[in-house]
């Protein structure tokens, strides 16, 4: 068994955790200063609240359920975190005539497509720009990902030039060009 599903979730003050027993689930609702947070789990982990943690048990010992056990107590932690303090992602890009621009609470990106392409507002995500960075924050970190990801696919970064949109941390391993004769 693993050791991570055996460390108890803390949960900060001005956090509350509900759990809710649904059947063949548990339905856990995070609320915090960052906003609300749900999300369900299967019974084949016993999830309880005990001063001011939240433990988890496997009730077996099948290698599906030892999977499990250590990445529900993550996807917990996760959603106290977010409530709490957020996560954040972040983007920059490079190109001659590449720009984003705020519309609304959504984002206008010329990418050197033909047309603009429309991004439009996800609720529980903001996005910030400043100069040819990108921001992009929530509370669900899995939610923050995926717009990101997203955003990315638009005009991933291409390896001779490094033009495109790409993670503020993520290198790109740049080719050399054709080789004159």
């Amino acid at each position: 068994m693993g050791r991570i599903g055996k460390a108890p979730v803390v949960i900060p003050s001005g956090v509350d955790i509900n759990i809710q027993d649904a059947g063949l689930i548990y339905k856990i609702s995070v609320k915090g200063p960052k906003g609300t947070l749900t999300q369900n789990f299967r019974k084949t982990i016993q999830i309880e609240k005990k001063d001011g943690t939240v433990v988890l048990t496997a009730l077996n010992e099948e290698k599906a359920t030892a999977a499990l056990h250590g990445t529900y107590r993550v996807l917990i932690n996760n959603m106290v975190k977010g409530v709490t303090n957020g996560f954040a992602k972040t983007l920059t890009w490079e190109g001659v005539g590449y720009r984003m621009q705020a519309k609304g609470k959504g984002l206008n990106i010329q990418m050197g497509f033909s047309h603009d392409v429309e991004f439009k507002e996800i609720p529980g995500i903001a996005f910030k720009l400043d100069n040819n960075i990108l921001t992009i924050e929530g509370a669900d970190k899995q939610l923050v990902g995926q717009v990101a990801a997203n955003i990315r696919a638009i005009r991933g970064p291409e390896p001779y030039k490094g033009k495109g949109i790409r993670y503020s941390d993520e290198v790109i391993a740049r080719k050399a060009g054709k080789a004159a004769k």
